[in-house]
């Protein structure tokens, strides 16, 4: 079969709910008192790293829900506007390059994976650009490992930080302080753990955009009321069984991790 595009803000609830929103702001009326939290003025800007072999429901579960914010442009970006596979196979379509993505911006985001995750810790234009834009971005932000990018361009020195739970003790290595967490804030910085916490991270920084009864609205919109049929989504609540053949499994990934952020740390200015 062939692989199609994914088409991120295609669903009609999703299209409903920035109608609105853009009505709302446009008119400024305080007729829709949930959605007065809509700023007016030039739309806030957000971009949102794509890359190959990332994992893609990092950024899918964000990005839906901030392209539900009203008055804003969500930007995918990368080096080019080629197509990019993630790590499951899904295409995904840039719609900025590096070179054209906004100087300043509401939201710098980032999603992890492995292998493409490592390679881009490595790439010093990869974090050139995020060191660049992540400077003056009103929030620095990630989801699983794309926190140990954000480490690797320097952005995570003195800050606590989170990851993936597999990955997260390379966080140290990139000058990060280590807080596991679902979501963890400290300041400007909002990272969060691995995959699925990417849909957390989303209305937690909706809350921050807009309000929380935005917020609320979005969680309800999405119908967001996890019941897993299974009780196995952290290394304390799983079998151990399953624990310790996953942390097995992800060994060597994590010290191709901790490999590359001792290799990035090298080239920091003394």
């Amino acid at each position: 079969m062939d692989r199609r595009v994914f088409s991120l803000g295609s669903i009609a609830l999703l299209s409903a709910l920035q109608r609105v929103a853009a009505q709302t702001a446009a008119s400024q009326t305080k007729t829709e008192p949930m959605h007065a939290s809509i700023p007016s003025g030039a739309p806030q800007q957000i971009a949102m790293v794509v890359y190959p072999q990332m994992t893609a429901l990092d950024l899918i579960g964000p990005q839906t829900l901030l392209a539900a914010l009203g008055n804003v442009n969500v930007h995918l970006i990368w080096k080019s506007r080629e197509l990019v596979t993630s790590d499951n196979g899904l295409v995904l379509q840039p719609t900025m390059s590096f070179a054209d993505c906004p100087r300043d911006l509401e939201v710098l985001f980032i999603g992890g994976g492995a292998k493409g995750t490592i390679a881009l810790m490595r790439d010093p234009g990869v974090r050139e650009f995020l060191a660049d834009r992540g400077a003056r971005a009103r929030y620095v932000t990630s989801v699983c490992t794309g926190s140990l990018v954000l480490g690797s361009a320097g952005l995570l020195r003195g800050y606590k930080a989170t990851s993936h739970w597999a990955f997260r003790e390379a966080l140290p290595l990139v000058g990060a302080e280590l807080a596991p967490g679902r979501v963890v804030e400290d300041r400007n910085r909002i990272t969060a753990g691995g995959v699925t916490a990417g849909i957390d991270f989303g209305l937690r920084l909706a809350a921050r955009l807009r309000d929380e009864r935005y917020a609320q609205m979005l969680q309800l919109a999405f119908e967001y009321d996890p019941q897993p049929p299974l009780h196995a989504g952290n290394p304390e609540s799983a079998p151990a069984e399953v624990s310790d053949h996953l942390r097995s499994m992800y060994s060597p990934v994590l010290t191709d991790f901790e490999t590359a952020a001792k290799e990035v740390r090298k080239t920091w200015p003394a």
